[in-house]
């Protein structure tokens, strides 16, 4: 067995323990280094975490890009690391399954492709293609040399669309199709998220936003994993902005008490 495919049996078998995964999203090299030290068990990349970091927003950064930003994370840390591939820069399935197989190349454990297509007028594909689309992507990470951890996502409640029904059914679909972890960001009530968990047998993925229950109520009605998409890295980019405000405005250095932490932690995570 390769070391990616132990990372990817692994990253899957921490879907099924007792307590949810919690995934946390880092942004750059440093980040992940950082975060592997504090104990998680696994990470995952962010596209607008990665975006920020090149002055873009997000939905801007290209296939090339977001997978040599994957094996940037993949190479950080010897903890399994699944990517965020947006749509799979592809409308098409071929495309989609073309970005997993790149994927796959750079050592990541696991993938997703959401069904969003960049389009805010018709921001969501229709189920038939979505569905063909996970389809191709299942194919190219169980079938190939390096077998991925598959997340498929149901943007609908991100992009104004709070249909749970149809939610629900297009997981329901994407887990026919193949996908080992699914996942609908923006589900926010915990009797909505209690639904979609009882409604399909794989893994379903939280995130971790404003008005999400807890972790421990999340467990309590089955979520086996939680992220924080960009929640990290702007919470990072929130601390800078507050700091240098502080320094215009105020001409004062409070900004170093929280500046200290960042310090120790970084010292004992790059040098440890």
């Amino acid at each position: 067995m390769t070391e990616q495919s132990e990372r990817a049996d692994r990253f899957l078998e921490l879907h099924h323990r007792e307590r949810p995964l919690l995934l946390p999203n880092p942004w750059d090299r440093g980040s992940a280094v950082l975060l592997a030290s504090l104990g998680f068990s696994a990470l995952a990349t962010t596209s607008s975490g990665f975006a920020a970091t090149l002055g873009r927003p997000d939905g801007s950064v290209t296939r090339q890009e977001a997978i040599a930003h994957a094996a940037q994370i993949v190479q950080a840390t010897d903890l399994p690391v699944t990517a965020d591939l947006e749509n799979g820069f592809a409308d098409d399935p071929a495309g989609v399954a073309e970005t997993v197989r790149l994927a796959a190349e750079v050592g990541l454990a696991g993938c997703s492709v959401e069904d969003f297509t960049g389009h805010q007028e018709e921001p969501i594909y229709d189920t038939g293609l979505a569905t063909a689309r996970v389809e191709a992507a299942a194919e190219a990470a169980h079938r190939g040399p390096a077998r991925l951890v598959l997340t498929a996502r149901a943007e609908n409640h991100l992009y104004g669309r709070p249909d749970l029904a149809d939610t629900i059914g297009r997981l329901q679909a994407y887990q026919q199709a193949g996908a080992d972890v699914l996942y609908a960001p923006g589900l926010t009530r915990l009797e909505d998220i209690s639904q979609v968990v009882g409604s399909v047998d794989r893994p379903v993925n939280v995130l971790a936003r404003p008005g999400v229950p807890t972790v421990a109520e999340l467990a309590e009605v089955g979520a086996r994993r939680v992220s924080v998409g960009g929640g990290f890295a702007f919470a990072a980019l929130g601390a800078v902005v507050e700091a240098a405000r502080e320094l215009l405005e105020d001409g004062t250095y409070t900004f170093w008490q929280r500046a200290a932490v960042g310090a120790a932690s970084a010292r004992s995570a790059f040098t440890g």
